[in-house]
């Protein structure tokens, strides 16, 4: 398995690290999200700007956001960018005539200013397939501001790309923008450049690498089939929906995999990953991100014609709660039925929103850093909640698919990274054909 020591931090240390103050419900919720496209719908030649009414497009890709921090590993995103290039590689899920993009400020002091943006298909590494380079707008202008807390996505652009194919998105940052609001474990590659290198078409001005995403939230598709409907699936949840310690710029996070099952049954479909490594349904940190039923409506409800979210979230309030030889002190501690509460606070703001959700139990940990036996018996409590309350839509027996038979409470050898807590490839690969793609 390939490996960063730049962006990836052992296993052990992922749950060794400092627990950062509880933030009451996170910041980045003010101000309201701003929008440059407007309604009206039509096709142009490749290239021209397009313009969809928002029921037209579907998700491609996406990544929650997340205030600048390096607890996870060195990266760029406190101190920001100026006259600088960042280009970012991504796979849809889904493909499409149209392409556009979104951005994010939403954990940013001050406005950002895009100087300008392009997106292409991708060739390799940093490089992109000549003739694919389209100039994206914002309102039909080349720069755009967005507000500090808030949100942009570009115009449309005729951009022909295939499900399962990876695209490139590129961002010119001329003034600086200080902090950057970001997402910390992209396990991708993200490269950097000097100067304004949106239109390059070659890879050697990208001289320097991360393993974060920058600004970009979502990559959005339209046209080439049938008009969107509801049937998006958000895949929602912490680290193990993150896809941590699967293999760097191969896509095999259990969403990724997930896609792929229904490409290959010739459904494709709008697959997006709303993980954040650390993440809690009780608790906010800055590192980490804001609580689950906080950020669940931006990150989960927001995409565009979801229809499904599938739920994965308690495990780290469990442990870190539980923990007490956590660096700083433990997150306060978390009782079932306060985990149940959560839950069903976000099976409530789906179902406000016309939308099914489907529960997945929490995956063995036995072994794991932050494990014990106190631990054990609320994951249990909860896994027997998720299964027999009736209250989700569904449920994806995860605890299931992955224990060993052995040792119920403990991750099976052939699925485990190496940390008992977190998945290898082989292991996303067994969460995704856990899910019945037939019931979606």
């Amino acid at each position: 398995m390939r490996r960063s020591a730049v962006a990836l931090v052992s296993a052990a240390a992922l749950v060794a690290l400092p627990v950062l103050p509880v933030l009451p419900d996170g910041p980045g919720g003010q101000g309201a999200a701003a929008y440059a496209a407007g309604p009206g719908a039509g096709a142009g030649p490749a290239g021209a700007t397009v313009r969809y009414a928002q029921g037209h497009w579907r998700g491609g890709w996406a990544a929650a956001p997340q205030q600048a921090n390096e607890v996870l590993g060195k990266n760029w995103s406190e101190g920001g960018f100026a006259r600088q290039t960042v280009r970012q590689v991504v796979r849809v899920s889904t493909g499409g005539t149209q392409a556009r993009i979104r951005l994010s400020n939403r954990y940013g002091a001050t406005p950002l200013k895009v100087a300008g943006a392009t997106v292409a298909r991708t060739a390799q590494g940093a490089s992109v397939q000549a003739g694919s380079v389209r100039q994206l707008t914002f309102g039909h202008r080349r720069s755009a501001t967005i507000p500090a807390g808030g949100e942009l996505p570009s115009d449309g652009v005729g951009l022909r790309v295939r499900a399962l194919e990876s695209v490139t998105v590129t961002l010119y940052l001329d003034a600086p923008t200080g902090p950057a609001t970001f997402h910390a474990m992209a396990m991708a590659t993200s490269y950097r450049a000097a100067g304004d290198r949106r239109s390059d078409v070659g890879a050697a001005a990208f001289t320097e690498t991360s393993q974060s995403w920058y600004y970009l939230s979502g990559v959005e598709v339209a046209g080439g089939g049938p008009a969107a409907r509801s049937d998006g699936v958000v895949a929602f949840g912490d680290s193990i929906t993150d896809g941590y310690g699967s293999t760097v710029d191969a896509n095999r996070r259990y969403p990724d995999q997930l896609a792929e099952r229904f490409a290959a049954a010739g459904r494709p479909r709008s697959v997006l990953d709303e993980g954040i490594s650390g993440n809690q349904l009780t608790s906010s940190t800055s590192g980490f991100g804001e609580k689950a039923v906080v950020r669940f409506r931006k990150d989960a409800l927001k995409a565009p014609n979801v229809g499904t979210v599938v739920v994965l979230e308690g495990i780290n309030d469990i442990g870190m709660s539980e923990w007490g030889g956590a660096p700083g002190g433990p997150t306060p501690e978390v009782s079932v039925r306060q985990l149940i509460a959560a839950q069903r606070v976000l099976i409530r703001q789906a179902h406000g929103r016309g939308i099914r959700v489907i529960g997945a139990t929490l995956t063995p940990f036995r072994g794991a850093a932050y494990y014990t036996e106190r631990g054990e018996i609320k994951r249990e409590a909860l896994n027997d909640w998720i299964r027999t309350s009736g209250e989700f839509d569904g449920v994806v027996d995860l605890d299931h698919a992955l224990a060993d038979p052995a040792d119920r409470g403990r991750i099976a050898p052939a699925y485990d990274e190496g940390d008992h807590l977190h998945p290898n490839d082989a292991g996303y690969r067994a969460m995704a054909d856990a899910v019945d793609v037939n019931a979606f």
